[in-house]
């Protein structure tokens, strides 16, 4: 009986290697086939030459192309995970918590990014050197397209209630993109570690992912190398509430609502603020992580206190 255990032991103890040598494979064909396109598609916006706003308002193309490049960059996180899966001849798309059975964690996260993207521009207009600045050219510009009579609140309430149409719809799909990414795979490859783990993990893998992006002037035009490390960081502070909300509403179709609404909203934190500074305001500035700290806190202590699933603190 003694050495049957101690067999059963080493069992166990040969499998669960066994395992993670093949998450660390999985891990390794997934990195390539995301970061290698990516790279490749940094490459092109390089030598397509500088982005700055003189440069898109003299040639529109430009402006185009680059955005349909920065779109498609978003589909190939999924990309990656299929390829990943075809090489290790599993399921493409099984166990990636993919599922429209909605519960009212789908509506919350949803809702949620206008208040964050409102709680952002808040805390920008308390950082050092930030104007509230309603009437300047780009404002005036948009004000042009609106009903007469229209102010700034009311472009600002278009801007939401559009993003949130966004966010449900064509935002969602490049959301996905990323999110089956990010929010299911990944976390598939490190089970058994602690969520924070997993987090922290994931958020700078998630971060490095979008260099290319950020050295062409993505995010953070005025500091672009600095722009990079920053971008880990954000990613960091934003994973926690994607992937909570990702295992509250039992869907990865939840943070791709939350991410493509998100990226719609979150522009109105530096719509009417100046002078233009990408270090402190914003959505990727420091001004966006302290927002999405203070929601990371407030999520923890929900769930260390009051949910019954106590995520934070689980192991995956």
């Amino acid at each position: 009986m003694k050495y049957s255990t101690k067999f059963v032991m080493f069992s166990r103890q040969r499998k669960v290697l066994k395992d993670m040598i093949l998450n660390y494979k999985k891990l390794a064909i997934f990195i390539i086939c995301a970061f290698l396109p990516m790279i490749g598609i940094g490459l092109v916006l390089h030598y397509m030459g500088a982005a700055t706003v003189e440069d898109l308002q003299a040639n529109p193309m430009l402006a185009i192309i680059r955005f349909v490049l920065s779109a498609a960059a978003m589909l190939l996180p999924l990309f990656a995970v299929i390829v990943t899966r075809l090489i290790f001849r599993e399921p493409i798309l099984k166990g990636l918590d993919i599922s429209f059975k909605i519960n009212r964690w789908w509506i919350a996260g949803w809702l949620l990014m206008p208040v964050i993207a409102l709680a952002v521009l808040g805390v920008t207009l308390l950082m050092p050197g930030a104007k509230w600045t309603p009437g300047s050219e780009a404002i005036q510009m948009a004000l042009k397209s609106m009903p007469e009579g229209f102010g700034i609140w009311e472009l600002i309430m278009i801007t939401m209630v559009s993003g949130l149409f966004a966010g449900l719809t064509i935002n969602a799909v490049f959301g996905f993109g990323e999110e089956v990414a990010w929010r299911a795979f990944l976390p598939k490859l490190f089970e058994g570690k602690p969520f924070i783990i997993a987090v922290l993990w994931i958020g700078v893998i998630w971060g490095f992912w979008h260099a290319p992006l950020i050295l062409n002037g993505h995010n953070y035009p005025q500091h672009p190398v600095l722009g990079v490390f920053l971008m880990v960081v954000f990613c960091i502070l934003l994973t926690p509430m994607l992937m909570y909300f990702k295992y509250k509403g039992g869907s990865v179709i939840v943070p791709a609502i939350m991410h493509g609404t998100f990226n719609a909203v979150v522009g109105v934190s530096t719509l009417v603020v100046s002078p233009a500074n990408d270090l402190l305001y914003g959505g990727p500035g420091l001004a966006g992580m302290i927002t999405l700290l203070l929601v990371d806190v407030s999520l923890f202590i929900y769930d260390r206190y009051i949910s019954k699933e106590r995520i934070f603190l689980s192991i995956l």
